[in-house]
């Protein structure tokens, strides 16, 4: 590159004497213009043979660039490796973690629901995948959108889930999109912290703020004489005798005086009880 830059260098300096010789009128021997000549030969091979050094390196540059890029190993077309797989690996074990930390140690121990614990671990692992090849695959939205309401409609087919289980499911939804669509944007550091912050505030939603749930249970009481407001206390005292409950309030329902019953309410706190009673939830009277 330095022997071109240089003949170049030489044969400019010999174009510009003779222009100045011709601008000046000045007389130009024989001999000036051979050793001009001469001199343009030369500097003109010098050109050629650094230009075919160039090419020389540029093939051998070409050579070793072709040599050191192997080819990944494949199989039917597809390859056997590649470098996402350490990545999807990694992924994946901070995504199991962290459902295995809020399904199996908050969620379980709590609802002792085995069937919930098995439909959220699953359900993370399938929204994970699924998430990670959409990526992979660069699929458009519209493709993704129809994939997630292919098991919408499942859903349509199954038992009402309470609201606190449906809450769970979500939240083992999220946490795999997050972990599988997280991009070079976004460091793993931020990922941990993500999958932190959620594992930790469902803990303290159910261990740590010390808030009482209260259940209801709907009774079809037939001493009807004990409803009016002035007998409540033998009405929850008998209640308490044959329900085994410490009742906290309860409220007076639809009234048959025909069948001469009533329909009351009870709410109580689950976690003061003896026994293990089921909550009735709030539905439509």
């Amino acid at each position: 590159m330095n022997k071109l830059k240089l003949s170049c260098t030489i044969l400019f300096l010999l174009l510009a004497h003779v222009l100045y010789c011709q601008a000046e009128n000045a007389s130009v021997s024989l001999e000036e213009l051979q050793e001009i000549e001469m001199n343009l030969k030369q500097s003109s091979k010098e050109i050629k043979n650094s230009t075919k050094s160039l090419n020389d390196i540029g093939k051998k540059i070409e050579t070793i660039r072709s040599n050191s890029e192997q080819k990944p190993a494949n199989f039917l077309d597809i390859k056997l490796y590649d470098d996402d797989f350490i990545k999807l690996a990694f992924r994946f074990l901070i995504n199991l973690i962290a459902i295995l930390l809020i399904a199996r140690t908050i969620y379980y121990p709590l609802a002792k629901r085995k069937d919930y614990l098995f439909t959220y671990i699953m359900i993370s692992i399938l929204v994970f995948f699924i998430c990670f090849t959409l990526k992979k695959f660069e699929l458009g939205l519209g493709m993704a959108l129809g994939l997630f309401a292919i098991f919408g409609i499942i859903r349509y087919r199954t038992d009402p889930i309470p609201i606190k289980e449906m809450t769970y499911l979500f939240i083992v939804i999220g946490i795999s999109v997050i972990n599988a669509l997280a991009n070079k944007k976004m460091s793993y550091a931020e990922l941990l912290l993500t999958n932190s912050i959620i594992v930790f505030a469902t803990y303290g939603m159910e261990r740590l703020w010390l808030l009482k749930h209260e259940s209801r249970k709907v009774i079809t009481y037939e001493k009807i004489d004990l409803i009016v407001p002035e007998n409540h206390a033998l009405l929850k005292e008998d209640l308490e005798k044959r329900t085994g409950l410490r009742i906290n309030r309860l409220e007076i329902g639809k009234i048959n005086f025909l069948n001469d019953t009533a329909q009351i309410f009870i709410h109580y706190y689950a976690d003061e009880q003896d026994g293990n009673f089921k909550d009735e939830g709030i539905r439509p009277e």
